[in-house]
């Protein structure tokens, strides 16, 4: 509300008044100065005879004025003090109520007559505040006051009161009136601040800034039509969120170069906000948006703010409003600041992302590169970092094929968050591998790795699970150290914890002193799907872990059925719960309902204590040749296959497995002989005269390839002969 004085029009609007909770009162006269006191010497005996002023005289000097209105002729007589007050000139007021009503403001007029209306109805009074309109068309606040006269039977005759100029009064009330809107300006200000600070605060990822911020719930709490974030990316600008946009204008300025006359990019470029006050503005200024000017509300004002953080502009932010005519020296304060605290939001996402893209590399990194390949056996592995800063952990997944064609998957979580949990678990991973490429049983596997661990000397432990699976019978060997147990879908879609024994964590008892891992073994059936994964998957910090446990099972029986779909099920599903706490490896493994319970295959067994079982193995062998249409490798392959038999019968114990099974697609045959001696096969010298050592020299000579895998209880010589080429 403007001050309001002669020489000031007031704006137009009722004045609330002092009959109601609502009206401004005026202040309280100034007490009379105190009275001097007189010297007794002079005092005189008696005050002086003085005579008090006619009652005309005092209003007068006062700036009041009086009246009368007369009820039953319904006619008002003002002294000159009062028709000054009312701007009439002597003579010019006709005493008609009509008259006077067209002095006042016609806003005000129900009101005032209201509240005399009442006063004349309960025989009492009036006091109220309305305005005059002056010659010249100024306004004047004035304040009257009457008091209701009736006659003897209590009937009002006449209404008699004063009226005066309130202008001065009211000063002081429309100065606390503007200092009440601007306390509410500022604190309107104040809580567009909070509700941007607020909404960003638990923002950690640029996602999370961008979705935040242009929520719908936020842009109403802005009081905002639409709003637009874009990044500085590689000398263009990138659109990540908006709302409220027109999708052409999204999509056509996605990656609009920082040379675009642009409203999106002027401000990162020159640092300065930039406010548009109407849709002329905009055309003139960026004539690249004349074609989508005309989907602007013709009420609409923009800001469009840089995001500097660290001195270097990261972005900008664009605001459209409906309904303002521009904005005020504060609003753009206030908007500037804005601006600042959504780059420093925006900086420390930026940090986040990519602190947590580096974690993230440097843990896929200690990961296996790739799983091996198995034909009956569907294996996807997962990897999730965890959304703390710095997400680095130690959990891990590894599969790979033993020499005997089963199937060894491991998942694994070193203790702790930083780079030494990934370094342990990368060194851990690579001893588990090898103990297990080795041919050591699942327990043994186990307890070596527990020693290596401890051996290490790094005061980390670590949880972990070893399944040995063979996809021909669907036999699982499991064993258990401190880690949570396998979940198994079965083919008729039931889901269920895979019972196994628990030892203690790796790392945890001293070198040598780890007691034996317990092994219990399962039939994996054709079409069932073994899950193995670490506590991220189901532990939440705010929830019971029976609870995750049990949610596990319902999303695994009700998540889809192939393995890469449901790896995908478990970690969205699961991470909603959990909120990706901490990290996740995941490793799913579906054994093929079509796979044949086994593939062809001979296995023999040869002793030296029976000298026959040489001539049996040489005619399985050339039988199973010829059901496999091999028939030309029958000689070379029986020459072979009695080489590395008899080499291992003489210089072991006696006992050798000899097996064979066509590879490459049957075009191709492998020969393995696995023995008990930890002993490696060597060349040695020959004569013409010597009667042995030329195995070694024959299989170079006649096999495609050949070597020795070392396993836990011996080794395994193999070889591969191969068909001609058609």
């Amino acid at each position: 509300m403007n001050h309001v004085d002669p020489d000031h029009q007031p704006a137009d609007g009722p004045r609330s008044r002092p009959d109601d909770a609502s009206t401004p009162r005026p202040e309280a006269p100034a007490p009379a100065p105190a009275p001097v006191p007189v010297p007794e010497a002079t005092a005189p005996d008696r005050a002086p005879d003085i005579e008090p002023p006619r009652p005309d005289l005092a209003l007068a000097a006062n700036g009041m004025g009086s009246f009368t209105w007369h009820v039953a002729s319904n006619t008002m007589r003002y002294d000159d003090a009062g028709l000054a007050v009312m701007g009439f000139a002597p003579g010019e007021f006709d005493g008609k109520l009509p008259t006077l009503g067209e002095r006042m403001v016609d806003v005000e007029l129900p009101a005032v007559e209201d509240q005399v209306g009442r006063a004349l109805r309960d025989r009492t009074g009036f006091s109220l505040y309305f305005r005059v309109r002056l010659p010249g068309g100024r306004l004047r606040w004035t304040h009257t006051q009457g008091h209701v006269v009736c006659d003897a039977d209590g009937s009002p005759v006449r209404v008699i009161g004063i009226i005066r100029d309130a202008s001065q009064e009211l000063r002081a009330v429309d100065h606390t009136e503007e200092l009440r809107r601007a306390r509410d300006e500022r604190r309107r200000q104040a809580d567009i601040v909070r509700h941007v600070s607020d909404a960003l605060a638990p923002a950690v990822t640029v996602d999370d800034v961008a979705g935040a911020l242009t929520s719908t719930q936020l842009l109403e709490q802005l009081g905002a039509a639409t709003i637009v974030l874009a990044l500085v990316d590689n000398g263009h600008l990138q659109i990540v969120g908006s709302n409220g946009c027109p999708p052409a204008f999204v999509r056509d300025f996605h990656l609009s170069r920082l040379t675009d006359p642009l409203p999106l990019t002027e401000p990162v470029v020159t640092r300065q906000p930039v406010f548009i006050t109407s849709r002329d503005e905009y055309r003139d200024r960026y004539p690249q948006l004349a074609p989508y000017v005309g989907a602007v509300s013709p009420t609409a004002v923009a800001v469009y703010l840089p995001l500097i953080a660290q001195d270097t502009p990261i972005g900008s932010v664009g605001l459209t409003y409906d309904g303002r005519a521009g904005f005020t020296p504060d609003e753009r304060t206030v908007l500037t600041a804005l601006g600042k605290v959504i780059a420093q939001s925006l900086q420390r996402a930026l940090l986040y992302d990519q602190e947590h893209e580096l974690a993230a590399g440097l843990q896929t990194a200690m990961l296996p590169g790739r799983l091996p390949e198995i034909t009956g056996v569907s294996l996807t592995p997962r990897y999730q970092p965890a959304r703390a800063r710095g997400g680095i952990g130690g959990d891990w997944y590894d599969a790979l094929t033993l020499p005997d064609g089963r199937i060894a998957a491991v998942v694994g979580d070193v203790q702790g968050h930083d780079v030494t949990a990934a370094a342990v678990m990368g060194q851990l991973r690579i001893a588990l591998r090898a103990y297990a490429a080795e041919g050591h049983p699942a327990t043994t596997v186990m307890a070596r790795a527990a020693d290596f661990l401890a051996d290490l000397d790094t005061d980390r432990f670590a949880t972990c699970l070893l399944a040995i699976i063979d996809p021909h019978t669907g036999l699982t060997v499991t064993v258990r150290a401190g880690h949570p147990e396998p979940v198994v879908r079965s083919p008729d879609g039931s889901c269920g914890w895979l019972p196994t024994p628990g030892g203690l964590p790796l790392g945890v008892a001293p070198m040598g002193a780890q007691p034996p891992y317990p092994a219990s073994e399962t039939i994996l059936a054709p079409g069932a799907t073994l899950v193995l994964y670490t506590d991220g998957l189901v532990e939440a910090r705010m929830e019971d872990l029976d609870r995750g446990r049990t949610r596990l099972l319902e999303v695994l029986r009700d998540g889809p059925p192939e393995p890469d779909d449901l790896a995908d099920h478990l970690l969205k599903t699961m991470g909603a719960f959990t909120s990706e706490e901490d990290d996740v490896a995941l490793l799913v493994l579906r054994r093929d309902r079509r796979h044949p319970d086994r593939l062809p295959k001979v296995e023999l067994s040869l002793t030296r204590a029976d000298p026959d079982s040489l001539r049996t193995a040489r005619a399985a062998l050339r039988a199973a040749l010829t059901r496999w249409s091999l028939d030309e490798l029958t000689d070379t392959a029986e020459l072979l296959a009695c080489e590395l038999s008899t080499n291992a019968l003489l210089h072991t114990d006696g006992y050798a497995m000899l097996t064979a099974h066509p590879v490459s697609g049957g075009r191709a045959l492998r020969l393995a002989v696995s023995d008990t001696s930890p002993a490696q096969p060597r060349r040695v010298a020959t004569t013409d005269e010597s009667t042995s050592g030329r195995g070694l020299m024959l299989i170079e000579e006649l096999a495609d390839s050949w070597g020795v895998e070392p396993r836990g209880t011996g080794k395994r010589v193999w070889c591969e002969i191969a068909l001609p080429p058609d």
